[in-house]
């Protein structure tokens, strides 16, 4: 390594390694200015390219050689990381509460004439320089923000008209990134380097809408910095200045407005405060003049934000995303986006599923594709890569959205990106060990691009301007080990490039965002993203909006109202409008069905909604074309795959007739060789129109095919999730209008020995001994079937309490759900917890009168009285008042506090708006209550529970203790005591564990005469409680007539509190049980005190 030559030599070595905080870099005696030359010697020694000049102790580079040099600064993460710091110290400093007011207080008796002179004076240096440094002119530079020159003297600052700065004419025809500014100055022979002097430097801003102000900064190694901050008037033709031109700094491509390598970018300081980013931060589009944003844009138009491949490839990446989608796919209806959240399967198990918030908690994205992607910064810092995950079922608009995401940041709605890929992941599953990223970003999204060497490396050096869209995860989650696959260097496979990108080894910094269908456990990658989303469907006024729209925009408007009523006939296919891939299904087949005149109906199925769109291309089809096409879609499924090559068809007439019906269609993304089916659901009734047609597929198998029994050795990997519930359909509903409509009669006779065995299977089952989602499938696929017997059989079966706590229920759910329970003719209770049902699926089944009791979210439970509420169904809302129940209550975290504590206002309000009071159901006959928040949400919301508390008069089990140790302490204790004469029905009171002292005990003690007539149980256990509390609890023994059993285990009460204890236990005949086991107490004693008492337990 090259020695440091002159006085940068002896700074490196007094300065050494700065390592600490902002507050050691402060107090240090570290020149900035010997740091920068140190730092600049260092690098410039390393780069053969660049020529310093002849004299040994000068280092001053020239504009090319400072802007290579630039480059490499940034594209070192070291370097980047450092410009950082030095950016957080800054704001350090001026966020100091001293210098908020110093603009306003400094000079505030000069006036605006006598800051600014007539002329430009340029202040001579008198400055003591370096003694191995020669003189260098003393010439002010203006930059693109600040004029910067040497001071001398800051009591005699010169100061510079505005106007001196803005009335020269930028020079034409530059082709570099950089400014050209007139100023009279000294005559030099030529001016082709930037020599920075080693005395103070003086900073003028020629930025024309900062306030007026000047601030002078000092310290150490700095002898005076003056930044003056004024309103500069508009800018008038000058003549030419005789003076030669001076050349600033090269702009940095990614930092526009500003020249110094060491000023960072808004995306190397995500969490700056905007007027720390910009100075225009604070300045409205109205404040600014119409001329100064004319100049503006004239200025931005000439200096390009990138390079010029760069910028070509970046247009050219946005006329890509920016075509709107034609025919169905470019009809938009909005789709909600769901903050998602996982959570343990048990309080045992370490494995994690994806949680079910309740309807009214819901945390809905409003701000768009921007709020999605930026909920992943709360979980990592700064220039690391964030994952965002996108989740929903299939045809719930996944892709769709994506390519939403593209199309926004195309229109400049995602600034903080320079770029964006979108790749749809069919499209890298392919062979091969040969790929790089350059592949990954330019070759395999919806259209290769040509981006040369420049491209690539600009983005290398700006991951964190960058935005990864891998669409259709679920493809590549399918392939295993993927996430374990080793990021090996490049070229590799497709799975180890992808692999580093998750596992942030690989453009490092830049924003993942997945896509994906969740499939029970999240697999390990989605369960490691920043931040989860979940597609919420459609409801029901957008699948209305949907029909109203797609018959719009194919020129059929007077076929609307016809087909939203057909809709609404089938409150089936309704509830499945969630789906908007459905909602296209069936305007599809409505548009069919008006087009044959009056008497049109939508099938009341699934099956019989796409037997109705593909029963018209079969007949217009080669023969044996939709069962050649049903057993690729089959072999495809089986391989977790949903696209094909052309190759794969077994004829050119197969593939000719299945694109021209629209079966299939170019995959997006994909090579033009590659097909995909029109949509999942597609390919999921193909593979059940296989398995039923197919003699290959064996009668006695196909029961394993309906998934609804689990299978200990090589279970059924059902990734066509849709495809039991079309078996189902197609074997059971009638030959004629069903399978026979598809393949014929006599091919559809096949189907008649498989019938008889999915019967007798069906049949055999017991749905009571299913566990809910498998009970949900076999209502689905009972009502498929459409047979009579099948349906009476699966309802009768129902057992009477039906438990959905932790199941997700879709609108489908809930109405196949209420339409079993109708047939059944029996009465039912339901608990609907943690299921997410919405509230019209809620009201509909809680409506019923085969329903007599149910439980469900407090909080959803409340907003449907409200909404009930509202709309004046008072009868309804009677129903739904008398069947809610909350026996008993688990409190587990402060939200269920805050629920019960809504549940009892509701209450209150009612009683005081009615001419009679009277109490809610579930809150009179509440008789179990436990609380079990911890150690540390505990305290805090205990207060809460004590408050309404008497409320529940039937109140019989008051449970305290948890696991994790409440430890509400004397104070809830004290708390807890004054509410016993309301709580006139207690029967145990559990305190364990709660870190009661003698304090707590004394208080309770003397409450403990109020329930004397009702507790039978109280639990002491594991406290804190020594002689004195226990002597307080021995004299109010004998008052608690009704009390059974009592126990004072694992406590501090030595043998004396024994002792008063035992003493007090012979005038309670009626006790049972004095449990008073405790370390302290010797053994003998214990002993001595069980054979006074049999009564007194010591296990």
């Amino acid at each position: 390594m090259a020695s440091l030559p002159g006085s940068a030599q002896r700074a490196g070595m007094e300065l050494g390694a700065l390592e600490g905080g902002y507050l050691e870099l402060l107090n240090s005696n570290a020149d900035p200015w010997h740091l920068y030359h140190c730092y600049d010697w260092m690098d410039l020694a390393a780069e053969e390219e660049i020529e310093l000049f002849s004299e040994p102790d000068t280092d001053t580079i020239n504009c090319d050689q400072f802007s290579s040099l630039l480059c490499d600064m940034e594209g070192d993460e070291e370097t980047r990381e450092t410009y950082a710091n030095i950016a957080e110290l800054d704001q350090y400093v001026f966020q100091d509460s001293q210098l908020e007011g110093l603009s306003k207080d400094i000079f505030k008796h000069i006036g605006s004439d006598e800051a600014i002179g007539d002329s430009v004076e340029v202040p001579a240096e008198v400055g003591q320089k370096s003694q191995k440094r020669p003189e260098a002119p003393a010439m002010p530079m203006v930059t693109g923000s600040f004029l910067v020159g040497p001071v001398s003297d800051s009591s005699a600052l010169p100061f510079l008209p505005p106007p001196a700065l803005f009335n020269q004419e930028p020079a034409c025809g530059q082709t570099r990134l950089e400014e050209t500014v007139q100023m009279p100055t000294p005559s030099w022979s030529s001016v082709s380097c930037l020599n920075l002097p080693a005395g103070p430097i003086q900073l003028i801003s020629t930025l024309p809408a900062l306030p007026q102000g000047l601030w002078q900064i000092s310290g150490v190694g700095v002898s005076s910095v003056f930044i003056y901050q004024g309103e500069m008037p508009q800018a008038r033709q000058a003549p030419p200045s005789s003076g030669p031109a001076i050349h600033s700094l090269p702009k940095s491509p990614d930092r526009p407005g500003s020249t110094s390598p060491f000023a960072p970018s808004a995306a190397d300081l995500p969490s700056m405060p905007e007027p720390a980013l910009t100075s225009h931060a604070d300045m409205t589009e109205g404040e600014m003049s119409p001329t100064q944003s004319q100049a503006d844009e004239e200025v931005s138009n000439k200096l390009p934000k990138w390079p010029g491949p760069v910028e070509r490839f970046c247009r050219s990446l946005q006329d890509e995303y920016r075509a709107e989608p034609a025919g169905p796919d470019g009809i938009l209806v909005q789709v909600d986006l769901v903050r998602a959240g996982l959570e343990r399967t048990s309080s045992k198990s370490q494995e994690w599923a994806l949680a079910t918030p309740d309807w009214a908690e819901r945390q809905l994205a409003q701000g768009g594709p921007a709020e999605v992607l930026l909920a992943a910064r709360e979980r990592r810092r700064p220039r690391e890569t964030r994952v965002v995950a996108v989740l929903g079922k299939a045809g719930q608009g996944k892709s769709c959205w994506a390519r939403a995401v593209s199309r926004a940041w195309a229109r400049g709605q995602l600034p903080q990106y320079d770029f964006v890929f979108h790749v749809p992941c069919h499209a890298v599953d392919r062979p091969g060990d040969a790929y790089c990223l350059r592949d990954l970003l330019f070759s395999l999204g919806p259209r290769p691009l040509e981006a040369d060497d420049e491209v690539l490396s600009y983005i290398l050096r700006r991951p964190d301007r960058v935005l990864l869209i891998l669409d259709a995860f679920e493809e590549l989650e399918a392939q295993e080990g993927f996430l374990h696959s080793a990021a090996a260097a490049e070229p590799c496979s497709l799975r180890a490039l992808l692999a580093g990108l998750l596992q942030r080894k690989l453009l490092r910094g830049c924003t993942l965002l997945l896509t994906a269908r969740p499939r029970g456990r999240p697999a390990p990658s989605l369960g490691k993203a920043d931040a989860l989303f979940e597609m919420a469907g459609f409801s029901t006024e957008q699948a209305r909006a949907y029909v109203s729209r797609y018959f719009e925009c194919s020129g059929a408007a007077e076929r609307r109202d016809g087909a939203l009523a057909l809709l609404r006939d089938q409150p089936f296919l309704l509830s499945h409008g969630h789906s908007p891939t459905v909602c296209r299904a069936v305007c599809q087949l409505s548009e069919a069905l008006l087009e044959q005149g009056q008497g049109a109906r939508l099938p009341a199925t699934l099956t019989g909604l796409y037997v109705g769109l593909l029963g018209p291309a079969v007949r217009d089809g080669p023969p044996g074309a939709l069962a050649e096409l049903a057993k690729l879609a089959w072999e495809l499924g089986r391989r977790r795959q949903g696209t094909l090559r052309e190759d794969q068809f077994p004829s050119v007439e197969v593939r000719t007739w299945a694109v021209a019906k629209g079966l299939v269609r170019p995959a997006p993304g994909a090579a033009v060789a590659e097909l995909a089916f029109s949509s999942f659901l597609l390919q999921c009734f193909l593979g059940a129109v296989w398995l039923a047609l197919s003699s290959e597929i064996k009668s006695k198998e196909l029961p394993q095919y309906l998934a609804l029994t689990p299978r200990k050795k090589r279970p059924y990997d059902n990734w066509l999730e849709g495809t039991p519930r079309f078996l189902a359909g197609l074997i059971f509903q009638p030959r004629a209008r069903c399978l026979g409509a598809l393949a014929g009669p006599a091919e559809a006779a096949l189907a008649d020995r498989k019938r008889k065995v999915l019967t007798r299977y069906l049949k055999q089952l017991q749905p009571g001994t299913l566990r809910a989602r498998r009970l949900l499938e076999l209502l689905h696929c009972a009502h498929e079937a459409q047979e009579a017997g099948i349906w009476q059989h699966v309802v009768q079966e129902l057992p009477t309490r039906l438990s959905f706590l932790g199941t997700r229920l879709t609108p489908p759910d809930a109405h196949v759900l209420g339409r079993a329970l109708e047939a059944a003719g029996r009465d039912f209770s339901l608990d609907l917890r943690s299921t997410g049902i919405d509230p019209s699926g809620l009201g509909n089944l809680v409506g019923l009168s085969c329903v007599t009791r149910f439980r469900a979210a407090l909080s959803d439970t409340v907003g449907l009285w409200e909404s009930l509420q509202q709309r004046g169904e008072t009868k309804l809302l009677q129903v739904a008042e008398e069947k809610f129940t909350i026996e008993p209550f688990k409190a587990k975290s402060p939200k269920d506090v805050e629920d019960l504590g809504n549940l009892v206002q509701t209450q209150r309000t009612r009683s005081s708006s009615e001419d009679t009071a009277g109490e809610l159901p579930a809150v009179r006959d509440l008789k179990k209550l436990e609380f079990a928040l911890g150690s540390i949400a505990g305290p805090q919301a205990f207060p809460k529970l004590v408050r309404i508390l008497p409320a529940f008069s039937s109140l019989q089990h008051l449970d305290l203790d948890s696991l994790s140790e409440n430890k509400i302490g004397d104070e809830g204790v004290t708390q807890l005591s004054a509410t016993f004469p309301q709580l006139k029905a207690l029967e145990t009171l559990n305190l364990s564990q709660n870190s009661i002292t003698d304090v707590g005990a004394c208080k309770l003690a003397e409450a403990l005469p109020s329930l004397a007539v009702s507790l039978l149980r109280l639990s002491l256990y594991n406290n804190c409680i020594c002689d004195a509390g226990a002597e307080s609890l021995a004299r109010a023994l004998p008052d608690m007539v009704s009390l059974r059993v009592m126990d004072v285990q694992y406590n501090k009460f030595t043998a004396a509190g024994a002792q008063q204890l035992a003493a007090s236990l012979r005038k309670c005949p009626r006790v049972e049980t004095l449990a008073m086991w405790t370390p302290t107490i010797p053994f003998g004693v214990q002993e001595h005190l069980k054979q006074l008492d049999s009564r007194i337990s010591l296990r």
